[in-house]
């Protein structure tokens, strides 16, 4: 009515205006003090009407029966204005009649009707579900569209509370929002997405969103709220797969920067199970064919399948890990098993969902398919480890704890990082052998200390290059020579692998020959700077020391070597200021002898530079460290090289070391 402004008009039963309410005043233009006593029809009908509407009042009147219609009325500014009326007959104690007027603007009620009619149609046949709740949440109006949404008639709803329909906990957020949409009077626009499942499709996911704004009349009291329910199960679904593809996507980058970060066969395994735990799976196993390891073993073809397991990972302790094969274990697998038909055929294996049956072909043993159920495996996939054609192993997922089964798109993901990591534990196992081969070939080169040298103690080390680089060509040699002479020597060829390991067996070779002839050390790296000239792509650095205990003497000569450090009994040590010299292989430089006294006690320290550079630290940062590691009198030379060692080596350092260390002791001359 106020949105109306309906206006009253009171008229006795001569036709005089007896009351006349403010919307009058605000419909026709006069006031009350002007329109009380005057006669309706000459103040508010165009005389062309007059008879009209005496008429119908006079019906009205004389008969009781209401009259209603569209009508133009004169405004007090002479203009014809069209209103909706609705006339009827009234009665007091005293028996008298009157007629009451009430009347609005016709264009606004034709406005307001076409809004009713509008949105009592778009409420009707909209998809979106509408419901109105009062001040308690009890529903008070539901739509169809909310109807089917929930499964339950819509007059099922009415009076109810809202938990009383939406029962599950769930629906505890949407309803704090309703009480705080009543308190605050702010709306809450698609805020909360409910997913669950309603009576109407209880075999089927749905996600809703709702919005909540709150209704009041035209004085501001509040009268409930409105719920408006918006089925965005698409646009939920695509978020999923899109929030999925992300993941994936996600844990492929991981794999690419995770996977292969040494060339370790073991290591490599280990980092493919770390990054699909549990990100993809529960329980993770990474198994190689044992012949691909050991390549002297053909593969079978037929029979069992024999697997080295190399990591195994879970999310949390459960049984599951104890049905596999404990890392660097071998298992025969039968022809039956699922492992076994995936290295054979080259193709994943998809086990959505694991029964009985299919748990005692992904087990090595009966024992092992006990524990995987008690562990509560349901689902279980495995994708061969293939690299340039041939098939190294698998990678098995298994899934307890996680209740959604693997599906194409996990199978997809899992042989996309099995496929990158195959080829990084290719090369790993590559690199294995041709480092082993190296080392070995290394080893066998490198001496022997001999049993008893004249006037000297000697102490050596050799460490190979570790992370992903191969064996170079630093080595060490101690020569006994005439007159009780012994001859130290600590070089090192500039490359890795196998050549640079066999062109430092053909300079050891050389010194040894060299240096039986007894001559001057610049000497001997001039000969040896000859032969490695014509070794190609080969340079070499080297220092080659002659200690002459008849008297006390050291001659010495380097050839782009770092300088050995003179520890003196006594005094701190210190690094020799010897001719650098250019590296062998350059040629055509000549090198210098240099002589200094080697008391009893003194010790002569020659290494590589593998001991000291670094990517990090400054070379004269580091060669201090080694002088302050050498000042420790006292210390026997085994300890000395341990503690060089371990405190200035990295377990991954790039690089080999030699280690030479040298003391002297009283000689005798004669004994």
């Amino acid at each position: 009515m106020d949105l109306l402004a309906v206006a009253a008009v009171l008229v006795d039963a001569e036709g005089r205006i007896v009351l006349w309410s403010p919307q009058a005043a605000d419909l026709y233009g006069y006031s009350a003090e002007e329109a009380l006593g005057q006669y309706a029809a000459p103040l508010l009908i165009h005389e062309e009407h007059r008879d009209l509407v005496i008429k119908k009042f006079a019906e009205v009147m004389e008969t009781g029966r209401s009259w209603g219609g569209t009508f133009p009325v004169r405004h007090k500014d002479g203009a014809a204005r069209l209103v909706e009326l609705r006339n009827m007959r009234l009665t007091d104690d005293h028996g008298d009649f009157y007629a009451l007027g009430l009347a609005t603007d016709s264009p606004t009620l034709r406005e307001v009707e076409r809004d009713v009619a509008l949105s009592t149609r778009l409420i009707s046949q909209s998809p979106i579900g509408l419901a109105i709740l009062d001040t308690e949440l009890r529903y008070v109006a539901v739509n169809p569209a909310l109807e089917r949404m929930h499964g339950i008639p819509a007059k099922d709803h009415l009076g109810r509370r809202y938990r009383e329909i939406m029962t599950a906990a769930k629906f505890e957020v949407p309803e704090t929002a309703m009480r705080q949409v009543l308190e605050t009077g702010a709306p809450m626009v698609d805020q909360a997405t409910v997913v669950g499942r309603s009576p109407s499709a209880p075999d089927q996911q749905r996600a809703w969103s709702i919005s909540l704004y709150r209704l009041e009349d035209p004085q501001g009291r509040v009268l409930g709220v409105a719920d408006l329910v918006v089925d965005v199960t698409d646009r939920y679904e695509s978020a999923l797969e899109a929030s999925e593809a992300r993941r994936r996507l996600a844990l492929i980058a991981d794999g690419s920067a995770r996977i292969g970060t040494t060339l370790e066969v073991e290591q490599t395994a280990r980092e493919l199970a770390e990054v699909t735990v549990p990100e993809l799976a529960d329980v993770v196993t990474v198994d190689v064919l044992d012949s691909i390891l050991g390549e002297h073993r053909p593969a079978r073809e037929e029979g069992p399948a024999v697997f080295r397991a190399l990591a195994v990972k879970g999310a949390y302790p459960t049984e599951a890990l104890q049905a596999a094969d404990p890392p660097g274990e071998t298992a025969a697998y039968e022809a039956d098993r699922l492992a076994t038909q995936c290295v054979r055929t080259g193709r994943p294996i998809l086990v959505s969902h694991a029964d009985d049956d299919d748990l005692t072909r992904i087990a090595r043993d009966g024992h092992a398919a006990t524990l995987l159920a008690r562990a509560g495996v349901h689902s279980y996939l495995l994708a061969p480890l293939t690299a340039r054609g041939q098939i190294l192993g698998c990678l098995g997922l298994t899934r307890a704890r996680n209740p959604l089964p693997f599906d194409e798109d996990d199978l997809a993901l899992a042989a996309e990082l099995a496929s990158r990591a195959a080829v990084c534990i290719d090369n790993a196992r590559s690199h294995q052998s041709v480092r082993n081969a190296a080392e070995t070939l290394q080893r066998s080169l490198l001496p022997d200390h001999p049993p008893h040298l004249p006037g000297l103690q000697i102490a050596s080390r050799y460490r190979p290059a570790q992370a992903t680089y191969e064996i170079g060509g630093d080595w060490y040699d101690v020569l006994p020579l005439e007159g009780d002479k012994t001859a130290l020597v600590v070089g090192d060829v500039m490359g890795s692998g196998i050549d640079a390991a066999a062109t430092m067996g053909r300079l050891r070779t050389a010194t040894s020959a060299f240096a039986d002839l007894d001559l001057d050390p610049a000497q001997v790296l001039q000969h040896l700077d000859k032969i490695t000239s014509g070794l190609e792509h080969y340079i070499a650095t080297c220092v080659y020391a002659v200690h002459d205990p008849h008297r006390a003497a050291c001659h010495i000569a380097t050839a782009g070597h770092l300088p050995p450090v003179l520890v003196r009994s006594g005094k701190r040590p210190e690094l020799l200021d010897l001719p650098t010299g250019t590296p062998l292989g350059v040629g055509g430089v000549p090198f210098e002898t240099t002589t200094f006294r080697l008391g009893p006690g003194d010790q002569l320290v020659l290494y590589t530079d593998g001991l000291v550079e670094t990517r990090h630290h400054p070379i004269d940062e580091r060669l201090d460290t080694l002088l302050r590691l050498l000042d420790a009198p006292g210390r026997s030379l085994e300890e000395t090289c341990d503690r060089l060692l371990s405190d200035l080596r990295r377990p991954d350092d790039p690089d080999d070391v030699a280690l030479l260390i040298a003391r002297t002791r009283p000689f005798a001359a004669g004994a």
